[in-house]
């Protein structure tokens, strides 16, 4: 008996922001395409990725947001990022990069997972050619011929459907990673972030803080309405401590940790945690397998790295199986796609993690012979411009190939 032909040329589990993404980057290919999503459309405030919490989206991100058509969606809530300011507490060496000195208009944009979220899912919802399947529980997925059987529950009730490349887009305790036979590195960094939106007494400036403690790495992120988004990296113990303070008495330690350099904090919004984890899949694809996002690499927030990374897997993906179909060959899940793929992603994920996991180590280091020469390193960075446009270059990734949707160039056009 002949197999049953596929329903879908790919099905995608997990519609965070790296999986919405993928299949918008995907939708103008002529694909069958399924999103199953455990959160049901319309919901999104109960998505885990479209919480309070801000992204900041790399250079690249955004050109591939606005060739998708949903950087219009976010664009209201985007506060640009003109310059970076990096510093350690206690110690003489600063660090500063400039948009307008490495001929940007911005060094990225940070946004509200919330907008993103939405934006993304206002798109999808203009898209035909993706069928949304939601709120869905996948369960797993078999390889059969030529393709893959996934299993899914809606309702108490389960189903299948058949792809010939299912993406695992379901995050950093990915189920499709994990029972398709790809292994996951992870490793605690005994660190939690406590992330809020304050009002200081002065405006931001459209600048973003990099600022390291003793206790912790702090971020603070410029927002709209001259808000600023705070990630504060403490140890496990001390957040639970620090989120049963008084409002007052939170910004007293946060304003002694951070100092003056917007004057004093005024208020500070709702306060939420969460524990830090390095988390590397051993492989970017199995048999009829792609992983992209956080199911593929989970990153400290320190350099503001993660998303754009994922991102990044999303839109290489996509270019992949849209070069192959432009030269004729129609099947997503060919091994020849996935080995192109997971050849692409490793460059850059490598270098990535390498710089984010780099920074951590290097600023916990509590040896003052190793803090004075982080000073003396800082200081060499403010004064050697080929280090700043490095860093700034990171925007569009690590890699040698930038992905088109990066560069602003639509899939479905001409290569």
């Amino acid at each position: 008996m002949n197999e049953p032909q596929p329903e879908f040329d790919l099905a995608i589990v997990g519609g965070g922001l790296v999986g919405a993404s993928l299949a918008l980057s995907l939708a103008p290919l002529g694909l069958r395409i399924a999103l199953l999503e455990a959160v049901a459309p319309g919901a999104g405030d109960q998505h885990p990725s479209f919480d309070e919490r801000t992204t900041a989206l790399a250079n690249g991100t955004i050109r591939a947001f606005r060739t998708l058509g949903v950087w219009a969606g976010m664009e209201r809530e985007a506060a640009p990022i003109r310059r970076i300011h990096v510093s350690e507490q206690g110690r003489f060496g600063t660090a500063r990069i400039d948009a307008a000195e490495q001929g940007l208009e911005a060094l990225g944009y940070v946004v509200p997972n919330r907008a993103i979220g939405a934006a993304l899912w206002e798109g999808l919802s203009r898209q035909p050619a993706v069928r949304v399947l939601a709120p869905a529980r996948v369960v797993g997925s078999d390889l059969a011929d030529g393709c893959r059987d996934v299993h899914y529950e809606i309702a108490g009730e389960s189903h299948s459907l058949r792809a010939r490349l299912v993406v695992a887009a379901d995050g950093i305790r990915s189920v499709v990673r994990d029972q398709s036979g790809i292994g996951a590195e992870h490793i605690e960094y005994e660190q939690a972030a406590i992330t809020a939106v304050l009002v200081a007494q002065r405006f931001h400036d459209h600048v973003a803080y990099e600022r390291f403690t003793a206790d912790g790495p702090i971020a603070m992120l410029p927002l709209t309405d001259g808000r600023c988004g705070m990630v504060w990296t403490r140890k496990p113990v001390e957040v639970a401590r620090l989120l049963a303070l008084s409002d007052e008495d939170f910004l007293h330690e946060f304003q002694a940790a951070f100092g003056f350099r917007l004057g004093r904090f005024l208020r500070v919004g709702q306060r939420v945690a969460y524990n830090l984890t390095l988390s590397r899949a051993e492989s970017h694809t199995a048999p009829r397998i792609a992983v992209v996002g956080a199911a593929a690499q989970g990153l400290h927030p320190i350099a503001g790295q993660g998303f754009n990374l994922g991102l990044r897997d999303a839109v290489s993906l996509a270019e992949v199986i849209a070069d192959h179909r432009h030269a004729g060959l129609g099947d997503p899940g060919a091994a020849q796609v996935l080995q192109e793929y997971a050849a692409w992603r490793e460059t850059d994920r490598r270098r990535i993690v390498q710089f984010t996991d780099g920074l951590v180590r290097i600023f916990a280091t509590p040896l003052g012979v190793m803090r004075s020469l982080r000073s003396v390193g800082l200081l060499a960075f403010d004064i050697f411009p080929p280090a700043k446009s490095a860093l700034a270059r990171l925007s569009v990734g690590a890699a040698e190939r930038v992905p088109r949707l990066a560069r602003g160039v639509p899939l479905a056009g001409v290569r």
